[in-house]
């Protein structure tokens, strides 16, 4: 009888297994046999080549850019979406006329698609017909057109849209948490004299620190892994590799230079870095937990 509810019990999950196992462990799977291959993308023909894929990106100036690219744009853009993210979170849980209209503005940028995002600030970033010089210009902050998508300027202008479209999802996270904490909190240590910044240190911040973790987790495993906005926001200006990342290396190499298993292993490598600091912020969060 026990056997026979237990067969029930594994048909029941069957399909679930089914669909994690092929579009999860299968695609994983895969890819990391690939990166242990020559594979061409085009051609059929390839053979097992061992670590040599990994061997020779170590070698490689262009992974290590990218690398350096990612971590850089990665890091910047996280640690500007939850300042900013914060700031807007705390701002929008005070009470004020229109607060709800606000709200609601606020979370614009994360509805919009990245393409129509991308399209919009590259034409307000425009040397040319730009907005955005034109109001520098008439301040008198700048005295010509700055070139927001040239060399210089490219990764601040690719930070810039990277912050503005992902700030709303921390403003969401941190704003939730903000309205169930218990105001008896706020009014006991003002009875004991504590200023705004004192209650901010001692009672806002401990009562985010779940919220932030789980928030800075997931947007840097989201930035290290973008795509589309380094890709975009490069795309016909022919400076790609200004704020090309893995992501953007491993596409160049599987599409543009037909190296599959190439492009395979710079996924892996990349999906060993997210499992390590994985481990690094749990870590950090479980002896954060112990003190």
């Amino acid at each position: 009888m026990q056997s026979k509810k237990a067969l029930q019990g594994f048909l029941l999950i069957l399909p679930t297994i089914v669909i994690i196992f092929g579009f999860i462990f299968f695609p994983v799977g895969y890819s990391v046999w690939l990166s242990f291959t020559n594979k061409h993308l085009i051609h059929e023909a390839y053979s097992y080549v061992g670590l040599s894929n990994y061997t020779r990106l170590l070698s490689e100036q262009g992974f290590w850019s990218s690398f350096w690219t990612g971590t850089f744009w990665a890091v910047s853009t996280v640690a500007l979406q939850v300042i900013l993210g914060l700031g807007a979170a705390l701002l929008l849980n005070q009470s004020f006329p229109g607060r709800g209209i606000i709200r609601g503005f606020t979370l614009f940028p994360y509805m919009l698609p990245t393409i129509v995002t991308i399209l919009l600030w590259k034409w307000m970033l425009s040397a040319t017909y730009g907005p955005v010089n034109y109001v520098l210009e008439t301040l008198g902050v700048a005295e010509v057109p700055i070139v927001w998508l040239g060399p210089k300027w490219l990764m601040a202008s690719t930070i810039l849209v990277g912050v503005w479209q992902f700030f709303p999802f921390v403003v969401i996270s941190l704003l939730a948490r903000l309205q169930t904490i218990n105001l008896t909190l706020y009014e006991a240590a003002e009875i004991d004299g504590a200023n705004v910044w004192q209650r901010f240190i001692h009672i806002t911040l401990p009562q985010l620190r779940n919220v932030l973790f789980v928030v800075v987790l997931l947007r840097t495993f989201f930035m290290f892994t973008k795509f589309d906005v380094p890709w975009l926001m490069a795309t016909g200006g022919g400076l790609q590799e200004l704020i090309q990342n893995l992501p953007v290396y491993a596409f160049r190499k599987t599409f543009g230079f037909f190296q599959a298993g190439q492009g395979a292993a710079i996924s892996v490598v990349l999906f060993g870095m997210l499992v390590i600091l994985t481990v690094i912020f749990f870590g950090v969060y479980r002896r954060g937990e112990e003190e």
